[in-house]
């Protein structure tokens, strides 16, 4: 093979990487890729490069294959690889246990806790249900939806 043909072979980028059944843009920086995966931000996609020994300002499309391997394992065991603080889902409400959920799993959580708080009719779950602010907001004057918004004057 003559030199230029191992050069662009091994310049190659790969476009989408797939770790943890997503897609992931292979033009980006690592760290700044990892990020597409939901459930994970730049801290958190940081500490993963590093638990990898990976550079995170490296292309994604650029990483081997043994990277890349190395990278979903980090992602894989990502419980084991970070202070229980950081996780993005602690004390789950049936088991009592810490976890960080990634891809789909965030949703499919959420959606059951949401689901859970309403039957159980808690404070919480009713105002899911009615649409109306959680978190303790004022309501008053803010967070009004519909044609019912403004003051309306005495009549005479």
């Amino acid at each position: 093979m003559p030199k230029g043909d191992t050069e662009s072979a091994e310049h190659e980028i790969k476009y989408i990487v797939r770790i943890a059944q997503t897609d992931l843009d292979g033009k980006k920086a690592v760290q700044y890729a990892l990020t597409g995966l939901k459930g994970v931000g730049i801290r958190t996609a940081r500490i993963l490069t590093q638990r990898a020994s990976l550079d995170p300002d490296d292309t994604m499309g650029y990483l081997e294959d043994e990277q890349v391997e190395r990278l979903r394992e980090s992602v894989a065991n990502f419980n084991q690889n970070v202070p229980t603080w950081m996780f993005n889902y602690r004390k789950n409400p049936v088991t009592g246990e810490n976890q960080h959920l990634l891809g789909s799993q965030v949703d499919l959580t959420l959606r059951e806790t949401l689901n859970l708080m309403k039957k159980t009719r808690s404070y919480t779950g009713i105002r899911h249900e009615r649409g109306h602010k959680v978190r303790g907001q004022r309501t008053k004057s803010t967070g009004r939806r519909g044609a019912t918004v403004g003051v309306q004057r005495k009549k005479r």
